[in-house]
């Protein structure tokens, strides 16, 4: 695989890249390219997580030596699943059998526990370090990586540890590239602004975007708030079911809820039926075919989303057929999710007691 057909690879689909100059030199120079995305086990998965899912497996494809970090500390730190940290490893185990039902060869990851960190410490050392190098103003800021508020850290010092964390997790691993969605873009840009003076190299930032969540643009109005805030107040939620399609929906909850969702005709900001199209569908599938009765048209295939896209905008597609063939593509990439954790029995009741916490 040629320089520019890995660089493909590794930018497609992607929102941000910090820099494209540094990743092309890396390439180019360096045999072995070090890779990590960490997630925090903190409840289901739903399909913005896709989004992420596709980018680890293209960096793979493109020669890219990865590690997932299985963020368990973390989760903890941030209240999820209620602090229980046997629930939370559950879910970690859960979401790394998601990755590999999707279709990831499990075997050419890495995959590390927060456990393998914490125990170290020269890990500690480097949080501190990490500390020591950024004011509390600007870890303040950085709360946002975990959906959490500068403000809360009035309630729990604790949540102040955990950018701190995150950065010193990139330092740890000695990371070329770290990948994350635009909302942790905070932590990877602290990480590059401190790198020099704690010794560490400059981490490669590359962000995905973020998945709307079905109640799409209502775009918040806030003032002062800055564009990757709003967005990450837009973004898919897990803690919202009804804005959100899990992969353990069935194909009736996922037809039910696209059916419903936020799709305006020939507006493509904010809306998440598009995005579902743009950043999972296409990943998957060359071709998408939109049902029609034969009064409007019949049916019309596209071969790529840019020639959907400005069909859409045209007006050319009625919302409610792109969202029937949109439920239709997207149940069959989840088809296979869906009865590989059914296979599980503790995957099963995980989901169920995770579903009535969250719609209690």
């Amino acid at each position: 695989m040629s320089i520019d057909e890995r660089l493909h690879l590794i930018t497609r689909n992607t929102a941000e890249i910090i820099t494209v100059d540094e990743l092309r030199e890396k390439l180019e120079h360096q045999e072995k390219i070090k890779g990590y995305i960490g997630f925090e086990p903190s409840g289901l998965f739903h399909i913005g997580w896709l989004i992420w899912t596709q980018k680890v497996k293209d960096f793979i494809d493109a020669g890219i030596d990865m590690t997932i970090l299985r963020a368990t500390w973390h989760a903890w730190v941030n209240d999820k699943l209620g602090g229980d940290m046997n629930l939370i490893k559950l879910a970690a185990d859960y979401t790394i059998e998601v990755i590999r039902q999707y279709g990831i060869d499990i075997s050419k990851l890495h995959i590390i526990d927060a456990d393998d960190l914490v125990k170290d410490k020269d890990y500690w050392a480097l949080v501190l370090k990490v500390a020591k190098n950024a004011s509390l103003a600007r870890i303040k800021r950085a709360l946002t990586i975990m959906g959490r508020k500068a403000e809360e850290a009035e309630i729990d010092a604790s949540k102040l540890i955990y950018p701190a964390m995150q950065v010193a997790d990139i330092f740890y691993l000695d990371l070329d590239i770290a990948l994350g969605g635009t909302d942790q873009r905070k932590a990877h840009m602290l990480a590059r602004d401190i790198a020099e003076k704690v010794g560490r190299k400059k981490v490669i930032s590359i962000h995905t975007p973020l998945l709307v969540g079905l109640q799409g643009g209502q775009r918040m109005k806030a003032e002062g708030l800055e564009e990757d805030d709003i967005q990450a107040e837009l973004k898919m939620s897990k803690s919202k079911p009804e804005t959100a399609i899990f992969v353990t929906d069935t194909p009736e909850e996922v037809e039910r809820k696209l059916m419903s969702a936020y799709c305006p005709k020939g507006v493509i900001e904010d809306n998440p039926v598009i995005q579902i199209v743009k950043y999972i569908i296409f990943n998957r599938f060359s071709s998408m075919k939109i049902e029609r009765d034969i009064k409007y048209g019949g049916d019309i295939e596209f071969k790529s989303y840019e020639e959907l896209e400005k069909a859409y905008i045209e007006g050319k597609i009625h919302p409610m057929d792109l969202k029937k063939a949109t439920a239709k593509k997207l149940n069959e990439i989840l088809d296979p999710i869906r009865k590989g954790l059914e296979k599980k029995s503790e995957f099963v009741e995980l989901t169920q007691k995770i579903l009535k916490s969250v719609t209690r």
